[in-house]
């Protein structure tokens, strides 16, 4: 399967670092994934270079991120949600339920 991996990215961060260290754990999380057997296929890591070469502002990151990666959650056969809050991955969570695909709340449930 294509498994979607959604957590909190920048839902209430002031730095870069914290942004990083989310991204990470989702990383980790995909790293986990693909042990499994599975493509982990995390939104951000996608959207992030894009972001970049639209000048990786703000009004470049509300245009591009979210819209990118709920394109990408219509693509995946499964979603993965890990951390706490955030409005971006309930947002990509929120598809998969419409869609009627498997939801996963922690890698252990993933076979």
């Amino acid at each position: 399967m294509w498994i979607m991996v959604g957590g909190p990215y920048g839902t209430g961060v002031k730095f870069a670092a914290e942004r990083a260290a989310n991204l990470a754990r989702m990383n980790e999380a995909g790293l986990a994934v693909w042990r499994k057997g599975h493509v982990p296929i995390i939104g951000v890591n996608l959207a992030l270079p894009i972001v970049a070469a639209a000048g990786g502002d703000v009004a470049a990151d509300a245009e591009i991120m979210m819209p990118l990666s709920l394109a990408l959650a219509e693509r995946c056969d499964a979603f993965l949600r890990i951390g706490g809050h955030s409005v971006g991955a309930d947002q990509e969570m929120a598809r998969f339920v419409a869609a009627g695909k498997r939801v996963f709340r922690s890698v252990e449930e993933v076979t």
